[in-house]
């Protein structure tokens, strides 16, 4: 199975996710090219698929809102999330409970 890159630190991991904001749900799809690729139900307009995300992200994680931001990519496809207080497995588990 391929897998997302993720990077630990101290108090924090980060990984990238592929977004296609404008999708009929907000889902988890898969992997594309080592990052988590998400479909976003909210439009790209006026931070809403970015509000979605971090929404979608802290339900599916057991984590509140303010532990999760876009570190870059705000206005592009490819974001970089930083999620405060998570292992790499933990993180892997409740994206991945299946696997």
């Amino acid at each position: 199975m391929a897998r997302i890159n993720i990077q630990t630190h101290e108090q924090s991991i980060t990984f990238f996710a592929k977004v296609v904001p404008g999708s009929s749900k907000t889902a988890i799809t898969g992997i594309w090219d080592h990052m988590l690729k998400l479909k976003i139900a909210a439009p790209p307009e006026k931070g809403k698929a970015n509000a979605c995300i971090i929404a979608f992200l802290a339900k599916t994680l057991g984590v509140k809102k303010k532990h999760i931001q876009i570190v870059s990519g705000q206005t592009h496809a490819i974001k970089q999330i930083q999620v405060l207080g998570m292992s790499e497995t933990a993180l892997l588990m409740a994206l991945f409970p299946e696997a």
